[in-house]
């Protein structure tokens, strides 16, 4: 919600009330604003290292087929946000302000509740529900981020979900596929569309 405008008092110049008025102006238009620093060729990066991940996990046993996958999610990590801050600074755009601070704010949650499940998860043995965990998770974080974001971010969430559901009915056998279409082949296809529509 907008913050009310101040009253400022009868004595305040010209200039002191319109710097008041601007300043007003330019908060209600980031709060209302989407946040366009989606990093399309960080997605796409991302989208590479889960294929790679996939690739190898498939050979791996379990003990290292969690490890690979963990180490691909701190990856994945570090390049989206390495990648959103540097398109964001770009665009003279702020993560911790407005539109980018809802972004994150809505992405956030999602994201440690996959950790805190991964760690449960984990610990009881249950590797097989893993990747519908982490695609629904991810996917929910993305569809809440895309409220205030691009039309193709909410899209890329929805794609996630609808692959996680997949993922929880199907054989355990095709959990690295499913990731890999996930978050390898839907980061690059959703990245490419980013790059052309929104810039990198």
């Amino acid at each position: 919600m907008a913050a009310p405008l101040r009253r400022l008092p009868s004595s305040t110049s010209l200039p002191e009330r319109a710097a008041a008025d601007l300043e007003y102006i330019r908060g209600a238009m980031e709060r209302s604003g989407s946040f366009t620093a989606v990093p399309g060729m960080g997605g796409m990066a991302m989208g590479v290292v889960a294929l790679v991940a996939a690739a190898t996990a498939r050979l791996a046993g379990p003990g290292a087929w969690l490890a690979i996958w963990l180490a691909t999610g701190v990856v994945g990590l570090t390049i989206g946000l390495v990648t959103i801050r540097q398109k964001a600074a770009s665009e003279g755009m702020s993560l911790l302000a407005g539109s980018g601070r809802r972004f994150l704010m809505c992405l956030g949650p999602s994201l440690l509740a996959g950790a805190l499940l991964t760690a449960g998860l984990a610990r009881a043995g249950e590797l097989e529900l893993l990747p519908a965990t982490w695609l629904l998770c991810y996917g929910a974080g993305v569809v809440s981020a895309g409220a205030f974001s691009v039309p193709i971010v909410p899209a890329t969430g929805g794609a996630f979900l609808a692959l996680g559901a997949l993922a929880l009915a199907a054989p355990p056998g095709w959990g690295d596929a499913l990731m890999a279409l996930g978050f390898g082949v839907v980061h690059l296809v959703a990245g490419f569309l980013v790059v052309r529509r929104h810039g990198g």
